[in-house]
């Protein structure tokens, strides 16, 4: 038992020491937190925030507790707990969420100016080369989306936790009709942050040119559970965004998406920040929330929310700016069709290894060069005889994989493997060399 406790604790060191550090000088929110509980006035004032936070997610705060709200909050001078951030898909990543929102109740919903997290260069840097490697045009009329899914299934852990998403948002509760819609939303959100972005967002964007790529593309993320209600009844998109503030990860996502996706007419790529790539992983980030945006259609690279703006009353104009926030915005159509604008990169096909010849035919090589050495007549008159048979046999003829470890008795024994004529007779080359070498014995 102490020998297993030591192997467990190396390899969860190994699981922890492997994810991604924030950059010099950002301090992740759990770490500050533990900082700040150490001092009795920081972890007083932090206290009182935490439960002006609670307060609010509940209902707005009064003047008298928003007052004393706002005191504890100029009091806290705690700067790694005010500058903190945390790591995407990273384990812990909701406590470290609820730290970060604890210490900024005045940062407002339409704040753009922060993320929770923090994207580092290099990660940038990497994403940009994901879209370069994306952004694969189709060959020679090739359904884009199909290749992508094919790709996929052929990485093994974006394959399985595809599998596993589609699964557990096809799957219905049993009892009932409908699927688990909080699974599925995990295991979405699984996929996302664990598939190299070469894959998941070949997937999530890969171009088409007919309907029949479309609906491939649009069903990727199993809309009938991840976001459709099952009346087909679309919801108010200010209570959509009303829940999402409710819960850490969700709004967390959404101020990531509105802080990388802002538009800009300045800039080349159309965004504030010159950086599509991000925006891209930003929008992907909202997959597998409350707020889980789509295709329009089959026909179309238009993507939105599933809501509406029906019963806003007063409030119309702001729903109106949540719904633009994803079908009038420059930035994000821009980078989305960039995915589909570079040329074609080359493709890695993936073939079977080239089949090692087997004990018979390397024994026929050998043949062949004895008798090369006995009459070129005869080598001549022996290889037309081989080629006549390669035609016939044709791609049957070819050696299974691991040929290296056949036998002659077991190359005849072979569904489709060798010629039905070669497990029935030797082959005429050696039977030639059989000949020649017994007349030179019978002339000795």
């Amino acid at each position: 038992m102490l020998f297993l406790g030591i192997l467990l604790s190396i390899f969860i060191q190994d699981v922890v020491t492997s994810l991604p550090s924030l950059p010099p000088g950002i301090v992740d929110c759990v770490e500050a937190e533990k900082g700040c509980e150490a001092d009795p006035q920081c972890k007083e004032l932090y206290t009182t925030l935490k439960y002006c936070t609670s307060e609010e997610a509940v209902a707005p705060l009064v003047s008298k507790a928003g007052i004393e709200c706002l005191e504890a909050l100029s009091a806290l001078n705690y700067l790694p707990l005010l500058a903190c951030k945390c790591q995407r898909g990273a384990r812990g990543e909701e406590h470290c969420l609820r730290v970060y929102w604890s210490v900024r109740i005045l940062q407002g919903y339409e704040d753009l100016e922060a993320s929770p997290y923090d994207d580092l260069p290099v990660e940038m840097s990497h994403m940009a080369s994901i879209v370069a490697a994306a952004s694969s045009l189709p060959l020679d009329g090739q359904n884009a989306c199909l290749k992508a899914a094919q790709d996929c299934g052929l990485y093994e852990k974006c394959g399985s936790l595809r599998s596993e998403y589609v699964l557990a948002c096809t799957k219905r509760v049993p009892g009932s009709d409908h699927c688990n819609r909080q699974k599925c939303h995990r295991a979405l959100r699984r996929f996302l942050e664990r598939v190299p972005g070469e894959y998941s967002l070949g997937l999530l964007f890969c171009p088409c040119t007919d309907k029949l790529c479309g609906e491939r593309r649009r069903k990727t993320i199993v809309p009938s559970c991840s976001y459709q209600e099952r009346d087909g009844i679309q919801p108010n998109c200010l209570h959509l965004q009303s829940s999402c503030r409710r819960d850490h990860l969700c709004r967390s996502r959404l101020a990531d998406f509105q802080h990388n996706c802002q538009s800009s007419g300045h800039s080349p790529s159309g965004c504030f920040r010159d950086s599509g790539t991000v925006c891209l992983k930003s929008y992907a980030g909202l997959i597998g929330t409350i707020m889980t945006p789509n295709y329009l259609s089959n026909s179309t690279m238009d993507v939105a929310l599933w809501c509406n703006c029906d019963g806003s009353g007063n409030q119309w104009q702001d729903c109106l700016r949540i719904q633009h926030m994803f079908t009038n915005n420059d930035c994000l159509e821009n980078s989305i069709s960039t995915m589909g604008s570079s040329p074609p990169r080359p493709v890695e096909s993936i073939l079977p290894p080239s089949p090692c010849p087997s004990p018979l035919d390397q024994q026929n090589k050998l043949s062949n060069n004895a008798q090369d050495e006995l009459s070129n007549n005869a080598v001549e008159q022996s290889e037309e005889e081989e080629d006549e048979e390669e035609e016939e046999g044709g791609q049957f003829d070819v050696i299974p994989l691991y040929a290296e470890k056949a036998t002659v008795s077991n190359l005849g024994s072979g569904g489709g493997g060798v010629s039905p004529r070669l497990s029935s007779a030797p082959p005429p080359s050696l039977l030639l060399l059989l000949l020649l070498l017994s007349a030179s014995l019978s002339w000795g």
